[in-house]
């Protein structure tokens, strides 16, 4: 019902009053709400308002949208009945039985009289009164809202409503790049806002060590502190290089220590305490992460005892192990694990156990001596049987195990859970859940929120659906709901974290609560969190605007062409460059279509309504003649050769310098069935075009890939990174064109290249477009 509404334009109305005048206002609450009736009138918050609970278990709710009101009137929080009324009622006295059974459902309704939540659970009170403050104008979260003659008021509507996942989270790495106590309430109460409800706090990596143990000391008083690393002086060249601060370290967490400048910080235990409560308050779990066996690092560096003996280093220092050879050594993982159990009421607790370099354990006395003793016949047994162990003493404590997808091999109960994370390991959930093992899905490709952003970014999260098709009934109840993963390399401060996860976890927060036939797509979404980014301009969270479109890296052109920039933003400050500057305030700016006549470099930037910028896109204009097609060139068969080689670098132009593994011939440009490992692919041919024309090409990949085209290298989608696509158009006469496509990829990611027509469709590259 509620998405009639949007597609509508969202015509329901609230009410701003300013004295006497009354503004229309767009309503626009996400995720999106079950069912949702517009009704007559409004309520209008007044001073002596009071909030009203049904009994003392609801007086942190009460509290918590006292805080949320508190800048525009004055209110009591009190056990019994209230102008706003937050009432627990059992599931039996509430229509729509099944729906409201869900943790986190609610009804909610609001006539002149009043405000009335019913709820079966405090995690429903908590989903309604997210409810109601996007029901409030924005203008309330400012510090200073209320003012003479103005009041605000809620339109009258009831909702029914219901989460279709239990598991709605988001993961803070926080080992990477400390972050403080007042910066992890104001992640927390934006999970909130959108109805978020488990935050799974990272909390030990490498590079350092969050969690003050009272037993280890030197795991916070060394191990929090760091040099910096090559991360961090990335991150700073980038500061200068884009004219963009939020990539600087925060000075506040750095610090001068005999000389050396150190970057990092830790919570004691009684911040652990005060944050966990801080989310308990507003209905969020908190599941703690303490990464072991691998990922081990910081600890390592200052207890070497419980690493591998006699060995020089601790193996890659990617992932440093602890050894499980040593009893010591298990020993003092449980002793940290005592300690995060009574800091942490959660039932679960991750282990981590990802990506564990088990260099040291093939040449330590140790683990084959562990391995002879438990029969296990590989490193990867002794890596299971750790898990196995771990396992068993987190249920000895009453706590569940959660792991990354490689653990979901290891032997583990039904009780474990599994955390999938490799997209190119999609056998994980399936394996798992028939296994009787519930699942909670963070795949790389959708949900990993450090990746860089795109113009498909937003339409990938909305199209993602948890409950795959793939997955029996009784499978897909297991699946307990998805998680974005926010990892911080990259990411050294708020700013920068607020501007790779907004709006793309509304995205999320849509497909983890709303049911499929209710979901937003693409353009409904984009309408839909207009008001919302008003508020989070109020806010001051540093969201990203969503991605300009009508250009591409590389705009061909014979004569002449338009720059015709759109933003699904309407009203979007964009500025520009042609000398090779980065825009500021002070740059041209975009006010209609630009005719450009020779070849140019356009560097373009959106500005938020405060004035700051968004990073910087580039897209350059060539003029060209059409390349000449190869009249020489005699193809003898359908299709590309692809050659597979052992590759272990990271750019596509030394592929051929390792060695081959095999060749293949392939239909389309796409990883050969069977190749996987070290990938370095090289794919040559002909591109066989039907007419002279400028044609519009896509490459996309995780990692690096290239296109040369006629001997130009034209797509460049080169170096290690995440699943990224660049678009670039050539002028190109009829015939036939030499082409060659280099990728590499060490995990079994992806490569794909789509042909654009002019609507900016993706099509399949005809097959009778590709010979060799």
């Amino acid at each position: 019902m509620f998405k009639r509404f949007l597609i509508s334009f969202l015509l329901v109305s609230a009410t701003l009053c300013h004295a006497s005048q009354k503004e229309k206002r767009v309503i626009s609450v996400l995720p999106t709400p079950v069912s949702i009736i517009e009704q007559p009138g409004d309520f209008t918050l007044k001073n002596g308002l009071t909030i009203g609970v049904s009994d003392a278990s609801l007086l942190p709710a009460g509290t918590y949208l006292q805080s949320l009101i508190r800048q525009v009137v004055r209110s009591t929080v009190k056990v019994g009945k209230g102008d706003i009324s937050l009432q627990l009622v059992g599931q039996e006295n509430m229509p729509n039985g099944l729906s409201m059974k869900k943790e986190g459902a609610y009804q909610l309704n609001v006539d002149k009289k009043g405000i009335t939540v019913n709820a079966s659970s405090y995690a429903g009170i908590i989903s309604a009164i997210s409810t109601i403050r996007q029901l409030l104008p924005a203008e309330i979260e400012q510090a200073k809202a209320k003012s003479k003659g103005v009041v605000f008021s809620l339109p009258a509507v009831k909702i029914e409503d219901a989460p279709r996942l239990a598991w709605r989270g988001l993961m803070m790495d926080a080992s990477r790049h400390f972050w403080s106590k007042e910066e992890v309430k104001h992640v927390l109460d934006m999970m909130t806002l959108y109805k978020l409800n488990k935050f799974h706090w990272h909390l030990t990596d490498d590079q350092g060590w969050r969690m003050e143990v009272k037993k280890y000391p030197l795991l916070t008083e060394k191990g929090a502190w760091r040099k910096l690393n090559a991360h961090d002086r990335e991150c700073i060249n980038r500061a200068a290089k884009e004219d963009n601060t939020d990539f600087l370290l925060p000075t506040e967490k750095l610090k001068i220590e005999k000389g050396d400048t150190l970057y990092g910080g830790y919570y004691t235990q009684q911040d652990i305490k005060e944050i966990v409560s801080y989310a308990t308050q507003r209905g969020i779990e908190v599941i703690p992460e303490v990464d072991m066996p691998g990922h081990f690092l910081a600890a390592i560096s200052q207890y070497p005892d419980v690493a591998c003996t006699g060995l020089t280093g601790w193996g890659n220092t990617f992932s440093s192990p602890i050894c499980p050879g040593k009893d010591a050594a298990l020993n003092f993982c449980k002793d940290i694990y005592k300690e995060v159990f009574e800091l942490f009421p959660s039932t679960f607790v991750h282990l981590g156990g990802d990506e564990v370099e088990k260099t040291n354990w093939k040449k330590c006395a140790d683990c084959q001596k562990r391995m002879k003793d438990e029969k296990l016949h590989s490193e990867d047994e002794l890596q299971a049987w750790f898990v196995r162990d771990m396992e068993k003493f987190f249920n000895e404590n009453g706590k569940r195990l959660i792991g990354w997808d490689e653990v979901g091999e290891d032997g583990l109960s039904k009780d474990a859970v599994i955390m999938w994370w490799r997209s190119w390991n999609p056998t994980a959930v399936p394996h798992a859940t028939k296994a009787g093992m519930q699942v909670i899905e963070s795949p790389n490709k959708y949900c990993y929120f450090d990746y860089q952003q795109d113009k498909n970014t937003l339409k990938q999260i909305l199209g993602y659906d948890p409950l795959s098709n793939d997955l029996s009934a009784e499978q897909q109840r297991l699946v307990m709901g998805v998680q974005a993963n926010v990892w911080a390399e990259w990411i050294p401060s708020m700013k920068r974290w607020e501007y790779m996860v907004f709006p793309r976890i509304m995205a999320l927060s849509e497909i983890a609560w709303a049911e499929p036939a209710a979901k937003l797509n693409e353009t409904e979404f984009y309408r839909a969190i207009i008001p919302q980014l008003k508020r989070l301009d109020i806010l001051g969270v540093n969201y990203r605007i969503p991605d300009l479109r009508g250009f591409h890296n590389v705009n061909a052109f014979v004569n002449e062409k338009i720059l015709s920039i759109e933003c699904p933003i309407p009203g979007t400050e964009i500025r520009y460059t042609t000398d090779g500057s980065i825009p500021t305030k002070k740059s041209l700016l975009y006010q209609g279509d630009l005719k450009v006549t020779e070849s140019t470099t356009f560097r373009i930037r959106t500005f938020r309504p405060d004035g700051t910028p968004c990073d910087v896109v580039q897209t350059y204009f060539k003029k060209t003649p059409y390349a000449e097609a190869d009249l020489q060139a005699k193809p003898t068969a359908n299709g590309l050769q692809a050659t597979w080689y052992d590759f272990r670098g990271n750019r596509c132009a030394n592929i051929t310098t390792a060695p081959i593994n095999g060749t293949y011939k392939v239909d389309a440009v796409s990883i050969p069935e069977g190749v996987k490992g070290n990938i370095g692919l090289v794919l040559k041919g002909y591109l066989n075009i039907p007419a002279d024309g400028v044609y519009t090409f896509a490459l996309f990949s995780d990692d690096g890939s290239t296109l040369t085209l006629d001997g130009d290298l034209f797509l460049n989608n080169d170096g290690a990174h995440s699943p990224a696509e660049v678009i670039a158009q050539k002028a190109l006469k009829k015939g036939l064109h030499p082409m060659e496509v280099r990728y590499f990829d060490h995990n079994g990611g992806m490569l794909e290249m789509y042909l654009l027509n002019e609507r900016g469709e993706k099509q399949v590259l005809p097959k009778e477009w590709l010979l060799h």
